[in-house]
This record gives structure tokens, sequence and C-alpha cells, in this order.
């Protein structure tokens, strides 16, 4: 196993930016991207449907960057929720410049078992509720001029097979396929639309869901011996949400050690 490598200084990629990121809330990629963002020159807006967590991380990152990071509480779900995060976050700042689409839901669960409300909640919550966010902030980027970045967060299960997650999976592939077909539909408009694929981040609520065999396991499987940190994840996710991704659009990059 390698060490985890030094967390990186900000180089102001995103300087006077304004970013959402959905569920933002907690200790994950969401959270991380969140920071990254900032310490890299953003206005960010935290978004989460955790009312608590979201207060508690908002405060935290607060603390050190002050009334640049501001909290709105969205249930993906719910397409007026989304439509006032949008309408909440240009009031606050005037405009958005990157979406970063992390809102996921996941579990494990065979076919055999599952039942039509476990797959339809996963794929409303990681697929729908992508749509939703990337739809009203494309309307929001193409009415004001053009420009700007989303980056959604899929997983390398939307390309591998992994016992289980038949659910998680299809709305991850789902959330490739919507990220290519898009990008092309705001090409003309100077917007880019990119994703990540992480294959595994480590973080508590990975911790919950899954069991210490199974992560033990997909540990294994990285080149590194280790998962990745959820900043490792989220460093990617500023790069594409950055100008050094200006000619990348309709891209899924893995940010993945995984071998054969």
């Amino acid at each position: 196993m390698t060490t985890v490598p030094p967390y990186p200084a900000g180089h102001q990629l995103l300087a006077d930016k304004t970013v959402i990121v959905t569920a933002a809330a907690g200790t994950g990629i969401g959270s991380a991207a969140a920071a990254r963002c900032l310490e890299e020159g953003a206005q960010v807006i935290l978004s989460d449907a955790h009312q608590r967590r979201l207060g508690e991380t908002t405060e935290k990152l607060a603390a050190e960057h002050g009334n640049r990071v501001q909290a709105l509480v969205c249930d993906v779900t719910d397409e007026r929720q989304v439509a006032e995060l949008l309408a909440g976050a240009v009031e606050r700042f005037g405009r958005v410049d990157v979406l970063i689409n992390n809102a996921g839901l996941g579990g494990t669960r065979s076919v055999l078992e599952m039942s039509d409300d476990e797959w339809q909640r996963v794929l409303d919550v990681t697929l729908n509720g992508t749509f939703r966010c990337t739809r009203a902030a494309l309307r929001h980027m193409v009415e004001r001029g053009g420009g700007g970045a989303v980056v959604n967060n899929a997983s390398v299960v939307g390309w591998r097979a992994q016992q289980g997650q038949a659910h998680y999976a299809a709305a991850k592939a789902g959330v490739m396929a919507f990220t290519r077909c898009a990008a092309l539909d705001v090409a003309a408009h100077g917007i880019r639309v990119n994703a990540v694929a992480p294959s595994l981040a480590a973080h508590p609520f990975l911790a919950k869901v899954t069991s210490e065999e199974l992560l033990d396991e997909l540990a294994e499987r990285e080149a590194f011996g280790r998962a990745a940190q959820p900043w490792e994840v989220a460093n990617v996710m500023v790069f594409l949400a950055s100008e050094y991704a200006s000619y990348l659009t309709g891209e899924v990059v893995s940010v993945s050690s995984q071998h054969p």
C-alpha cells in the first residue's frame, strides 16, 4: 500500500467563479469538492437535503473562508427545490459558473430481492437528480450568454460489473451517457459538461453501507493498494471545472488506479 500524498495547495484555478456543489454535507466527495473549490478561489453554494449536516459543514468551511461559502437546502428529487437552488445562488452571488453534481444514492441489493421502490429511489436521486440540476444550471448559463461548466460524479461501476449494484450501476451508466449527450446540446454556447468516475473513495458514509470485507477486497484491486481520499477525486473535479480543461467536453474521466 502506498502512502497518501501531501494535500496540495490551491492555485486560484477557480478565482471569482461561483460554484454549486450538491450533496456537499458531511465528509465525502461533495464536501471535499466544496473545500477544494474554495481553496481555488471560488465562491461556493453548498447544497444538501440534510439540513443539520449541511449547517455543520457550512459552519466549518465558513470559519476559514467567510462569506464566500453559503448554504441552501435542496432535495434533488424535487424540481421546485432545484429551481430554488439556482435562483438562490444567483441571488446571493449574481451568477453560477460551475455546477458539481455529486448527489447520489447507493446500497447493496440483489436484483432477485430488489423492489421497484428501491430501484426507483436510486435512479431518481442519482440519475434524475443529475438531470434536474444540470438542466436548471444550463438554462441559466445559456440565458446569461453562455460559458460555464458542469461536472458530474459518475462511477466506474457504470463500466464494470459489481454484485448487488444493478440499480446504482444503471444510474451511473446513465449519468455517463447523459453527460456525453448534454455536452453536445450546449457546446455551441461554450458550456462544457464532463464527469468523473471514481473507483473507491474512503469516507465514513461508505463504511456504513458497505461491508469491511468488500472494502478491503476493492482496495486490493487498486494499483496503489488503497482507496482514494475524497480530495483526490475533488482535485479532478476542480480541473474539469477550470479553464485548464477548456477543450474537454462530453468526457468521463476515470479517477481510479484499478488494475485487471
